[in-house]
């Protein structure tokens, strides 16, 4: 076996990406990381290194255990890669998400003009707590 694969094969092997492309996309858009250093695809990943891997607002960390370029199955995957994320990260991802929505049946279509303007007095009336930045 190899002493060192791709980083793009092994966040695919492990399961972090569905796709090598997702993988690849991921490299060139700087959510992958080895030992805190940016990562392109083809940089290669050793037994010991740490990869961090940007997922939404949280950022997941692994120790690299064993190599592979071969998709794992979902039970052997802590056999290859320990799972180093810190509890206030994984946190981060099961967070509820604050949004506001105005709710529209299904089939009633676009709003009308008086709907419209109702939405928008709606929303000219919701100002987040302590956002000073907030533009009218």
């Amino acid at each position: 076996m190899a002493d060192s694969v791709r980083i793009d094969k092994y966040v695919w092997a492990i399961r972090l990406y569905k796709t090598r492309s997702d993988a690849t996309d991921a490299c060139n858009g700087n959510k992958v990381q080895i030992n805190g250093s940016p990562a392109k695809p083809s940089k290669a990943v050793k037994i010991g290194d740490s990869i961090s891997v940007r997922k939404g607002s949280a950022l997941m960390s692994y120790k690299v255990l064993q190599l592979t370029e071969n998709r794992l199955g979902a039970k052997l995957v802590p056999e290859f890669a320990e799972n180093t994320t810190p509890q206030s990260e994984l946190d981060k991802l099961h967070a509820p998400v604050e949004t506001f929505f105005v709710r529209r049946e299904r089939g009633e279509g676009r709003p009308t003009k008086k709907e419209r303007r109702d939405m928008d007095a709606l929303w000219d009336g919701f100002v987040p707590e302590g956002d000073d930045d907030f533009d009218d």
